[in-house]
């Protein structure tokens, strides 16, 4: 099949919110911005990831996807994926070069999301990886001081003393 559309990057996010990897590969084969970003600042790759699409993700981080993209929010990837709790993509991502400390628009990072979402599962990852549990959101805040905030104990528990 093949994609003549004058916009194969709308496809291509298309594509990569279904995990569709054949039409993903095929899409970027002919030629589609693997780091188009939409109105939102979302690439295919933050799309993929965030929905749980652990192949297409590797496809578009193969494909030479951008880990480290922020969209109109100042979210990455990797934020996404702390807020939905995928501990493989999260490390895909990070074998991948994806910034570990990025920061949003308040400054909060992929660590903070986990922390303060009960990703439990995540917290070991980014801190293996080496995330700076030190680093402080626009309100001053830690991920150490947002567990504390929630009574989130079990993340307590993970996260290192300051």
């Amino acid at each position: 099949m093949s994609f003549t559309s004058s916009r194969p990057e709308d496809l291509l996010t298309n594509a990569a919110r279904m995990g569709d990897v054949e039409t993903i590969k095929t899409l970027l084969a002919e030629g589609a911005d693997v780091n188009y970003q939409d109105g939102r600042g979302f690439t295919p790759l933050i799309l993929a990831a965030y929905d749980g699409h652990i192949e297409a993700t590797r496809v578009l981080l193969e494909a030479g996807a951008n880990p480290n993209v922020h969209d109109a929010s100042g979210n990455t990837a990797l934020m996404g994926v702390s807020f939905k709790g995928y501990p493989e993509i999260a490390q895909l991502l990070i074998d991948n070069g994806a910034d570990l400390n990025a920061r949003n628009g308040n400054d909060g990072t992929a660590l903070m999301f986990a922390t303060l979402f009960g990703r439990h599962n995540m917290v070991p990852v980014l801190l293996k990886a080496g995330a700076d549990a030190t680093l402080r959101d626009v309100r001053g805040l830690s991920a150490r001081d947002l567990a504390l905030q929630q009574g989130n104990e079990t993340a307590l528990n993970l996260l290192p003393q300051e």
